[in-house]
């Protein structure tokens, strides 16, 4: 017997005006997956998300969820969706008990039930002594937990994260991870995340990498980095003019920051020849194993983020002769 899938995008489009946001996006969301969907900022990822939601209709294709399609019966598909916006959404004039206990009467569950899972949903991300609170008093973190308690109050069985930890320090980011990881577990959740943040999709079931509305690779993180990845060099030099320098030299390198460029490595031979020309001018280097950073760097061309969190490096600090390191 096959299983239904939890999210089915065939083949979906949108544009807004001459440029394409997605240009025919096709995957498949399983039960209980806790699902990726990988690339920077304007790569459509929050477009097909709103689509998802019934926000914006597609031009072209189909969205469906847990089999209702979302442009023929919305209502029916809403039913099983919580949403975490990129944007807060809370009211911050109102309670948390409040905030939830309203959009409990938007979805029509009964008095009884509603004040259950009010106070199960606090609970769980350990808000209950906050009960009674303004919204304006938490911290950042604690109202991206308070939005997920208020998506999952209605029973939703599919939880949507856009860029969930935008803002948030990185506790706070680890903390909201170890929330997310145990309600797909207690709830039995399917969990879709978009993010631009490699090392929160490491421990993700399958990851999809988008980028300018199209899907690049999809699959779990391991095959990915066996796939498409590989040896990144990262170098901080002492002056701006020479990671640029660095970077116009190699098609593949990308400036991060002022003085911090991204190339792929190629070898020792390579290594020893960079290190004749740059040597002097660099004040760190490190080789870092394949990450998904290098996936995303080999099938774009171009870097995702500032950081490699996560990725194992031999990293080099060079003195002010350009010989003289220390590991």
């Amino acid at each position: 017997m096959t299983m239904t899938p939890a999210v089915e995008i065939t083949d979906v489009t949108k544009r807004y005006g001459r440029t394409v946001a997605l240009g025919g996006v096709s995957f498949d969301v399983r039960p209980n997956e806790l699902f990726a969907l990988l690339g920077p900022n304007g790569a459509g990822k929050t477009t097909l998300l709103h689509i998802l939601c019934t926000i914006l209709r597609p031009d072209g294709g189909t969205a469906r969820i847990n089999g209702v399609d979302v442009v023929r019966d919305p209502r029916k598909a809403r039913r099983d969706l919580g949403v975490v916006f990129q944007e807060p959404s809370l009211d911050d004039r109102l309670t948390l008990y409040e905030n939830l206990n309203f959009h409990g009467l938007v979805y029509g569950v009964p008095k009884a039930q509603r004040e259950q899972r009010i106070e199960e949903m606090l609970a769980l991300v350990e808000l209950s002594e906050w009960r009674e609170r303004l919204v304006r008093t938490l911290s950042s973190g604690m109202k991206r937990r308070l939005e997920i308690a208020r998506a999952l109050v209605h029973q939703s069985r599919i939880l949507i994260l856009d860029e969930p930890t935008v803002g948030l320090d990185a506790q706070s980011r680890e903390r909201l991870w170890e929330y997310v990881h145990r309600l797909r577990t207690e709830k039995d959740l399917t969990v879709i995340v978009t993010t631009h943040y490699i090392e929160e999709v490491e421990r993700c079931d399958r990851v999809c990498v988008i980028d300018r509305g199209a899907i690049l690779a999809q699959d779990t993180p391991a095959a990915l980095k066996e796939q498409h990845g590989q040896e990144l060099i990262r170098v901080t030099t002492r002056e701006i003019a020479t990671a640029a320098e660095i970077a116009a030299s190699y098609p593949d390198g990308t400036v991060h920051k002022d003085t911090e460029v991204v190339i792929k490595s190629q070898g020792d031979a390579f290594m020893e020849a960079f290190l004749t020309r740059y040597g002097g001018r660099i004040r760190r280097l490190a080789v870092e194993e394949p990450s998904l950073e290098s996936v995303f760097l080999s099938l774009t061309g171009r870097g995702l983020r500032d950081q490699a969190a996560g990725a194992r490096e031999l990293t080099y600090e060079f003195g002010k002769r350009g010989g003289e390191h220390t590991k």
